[in-house]
């Protein structure tokens, strides 16, 4: 990459600080490319051969990660300020686009991997233009936010699958199967990850408490109650729909009538329904070797992680 696109794509990986001197800080959960190798391993295929693909289904989460950031106007990710806060939101928003580029660029050549990847960024950018809308809308519905967290984590979670499954020699039969199990696995992740918004602990999530609610957005948790027809939910709308950001004492309350509307357990009841599910889908792929067991444990951790 650009030494100016690298210098910045080192920090938000935290491999370096700000000054550009090398730095130990977090980089993230790498949940998509391990899904990428182990479904590569579960068709019959090599880690080292979906290799390429691993990365570049990071480097594309990542491009979503540092632009999300910008337009969230979040000041601290994996417990240090954002890219955009110490670059400034132009330069970050380049830096995504290089490393979209750069993903893209490691699929190139014969086999659907370019095609693939690119129909999940599409999907991405969808899910994500819909979340950015309903923060200026009251009447969003919970299908609707459904669908848009299917398309923001989903598709790119579900590709990470599918194209472990194809470079890993897997027929197409199995890499749908697959790419089933990581959509699948991708909503429950986001959901929990809604949950982590809202309830997680700032220490370990590196994010404000109540982080989700300061601006009001509109996650599955919440938009679950807004739209259960109880008193809580009434009083959460009431909150919801001023026109400025929530105060500290403001969004306390908030996290309460969430739990209070039954959005919480609706949250938790369908992330682990949604595992359920793509438990199913990966036992119908017929894995093969360690890396079903991997596969398992990894759905697991989904409703059961802190950050």
């Amino acid at each position: 990459m650009p030494d100016s696109m690298a210098r910045i794509a080192a920090y938000h990986f935290g491999w370096e600080d700000a000054e550009g001197e090398p730095a130990r800080a977090d980089g993230g959960k790498v949940l998509r490319p391990a899904l990428t190798l182990l479904c590569a391993e579960a068709v019959g295929g090599t880690a080292q051969a979906a290799l390429p693909a691993a990365v570049a289904v990071e480097l594309v989460h990542n491009f979503s990660l540092l632009h999300d950031d910008v337009m969230d106007g979040d000041l601290t990710r994996r417990h240090r300020p954002t890219a955009w806060n110490v670059f400034g939101a132009g330069a970050a928003i380049l830096a995504g686009d290089a490393l979209l580029a750069r993903a893209l660029e490691l699929l190139a050549g014969p086999g659907e991997g370019v095609a693939v990847l690119s129909r999940a960024v599409l999907e991405l950018v969808e899910g994500q233009s819909s979340d950015m809308s309903f923060e200026r809308r009251s009447d969003v519905g919970l299908a609707e936010c459904v669908q848009m967290a299917d398309r923001k984590t989903g598709a790119l979670i579900g590709a990470s699958c599918g194209l472990g499954a194809l470079v890993g020699g897997g027929s197409a039969e199995r890499a749908a199967r697959l790419t089933a199990f990581g959509h699948r696995l991708g909503l429950a992740f986001q959901l929990v990850d809604d949950l982590l918004g809202i309830w997680g602990d700032p220490a370990t999530t590196g994010k404000a408490a109540h982080s989700d609610l300061r601006s009001r957005k509109k996650s599955l948790p919440v938009v679950a109650a807004l739209t259960s027809g109880t008193a809580a939910g009434g009083e959460l709308a009431a909150l919801y729909h001023q026109d400025r950001p929530l105060g500290d004492a403001e969004r306390v309350r908030a996290a309460e009538l969430v739990e209070a509307a039954g959005g919480r357990e609706w949250a938790r009841a369908r992330a682990a329904e949604l595992v359920d599910e793509a438990l199913a889908e990966l036992d119908a792929s017929r894995p093969v070797g360690a890396a079903a067991d991997h596969l398992r444990d990894l759905a697991g951790l989904v409703t059961t992680r802190d950050h």
